[in-house]
Parts: structure tokens; sequence; C-alpha cells
């Protein structure tokens, strides 16, 4: 009677080990850069949203993302509350309405979910305004701000 010894069962083992340990942490890898990757086009569609809110009601942007999703620019599902979660990327805005000689002005930010360890859903956290014309990005443990680095 043929069989597998026990060398043998040990080394198919030691290879299924191998390939896990390597894959893994890339496939995590891949998981946050799609995720990065997701919030930076988040923002920058909710930049046009809010451009495009303040052209048709007289230089105000919308207060909220409810707003924005009642002008169909985006979509209800995905931003039913006031700081959503996509993609493992938390997005908070905050809109200041035009006053005296004061423009109307509009912040939005998106941090991952957690931002350490194995379970990670993004390194980054990425900025944009309604004064600047590029995304934000910063690496450090802290919200990005105008200062930070374009991307």
């Amino acid at each position: 009677m043929r069989g597998f010894s026990l060398v043998e069962l040990m080394i198919v083992i030691a290879v299924i080990a191998l390939i896990i340990g390597i894959g893994i942490p890339t496939w995590q890898a891949m998981v946050r850069n799609g995720n990065e990757t997701t919030a930076i086009q988040t923002l920058n569609t909710l930049r046009t949203c809010q451009m495009g809110y303040a052209a048709r009601h007289q230089g105000r942007f919308a207060p909220s993302f409810a707003e924005l999703v009642k002008t169909g620019c985006i979509e209800g599902d995905k931003f039913s509350s006031e700081t959503p979660v996509i993609n493992g990327y938390i997005f908070t805005m905050k809109v200041e309405q035009p006053s005296g000689t004061r423009p109307a002005f509009f912040s939005i930010n998106a941090d991952p979910q957690v931002a350490e360890g194995t379970l990670a859903t993004g390194t980054r956290r990425f900025y944009i305004d309604s004064s600047v014309g590029t995304v934000k990005v910063t690496e450090e443990n802290r919200p990005a701000k105008a200062d930070d680095p374009s991307i």
C-alpha cells in the first residue's frame, strides 16, 4: 500500500504556509491601496459637486452630504450620514457660508477607519477645500490640511 510519508506531508504544509505568509500581506496592501484610490476619487467627485452646487446657489456651498445627495450628484446609499464611511475611509465636511466680505468655504477630510495594524483600511489621510485645486495628503497620524503636500 502506497501513501504519503510524513516528510512529504510536512513539506506540502510548509509550502502552503509560505504561500499564505507572503500572500496575505500583499493582499492587505492591495486592499489599502484600492481604498486610498477610491478616497481620492470620491474627494474629487465631492469637489466637483460642491462647485456645481455653488454655481446654482449664488456661491453658497451645500451644507451637508444630504444636500448633495438631493442634487443627484452623489449616491444616497453611500452618503446617508454626516460622517459616511466609504471603502474604509471616513469622510467629514465643514462648510462656512459667505458673510460680509468673506466668501463661502468648504473642506472635506478623508481619514482611514483603521489606520494601523494588519486590519488597516488605509495609511494616508486626505484633504480638499474650496481654495485648493488638488487633493492634499499626509501619512502622519492627524487629519490632512491645506498646508500638506499635493498628491
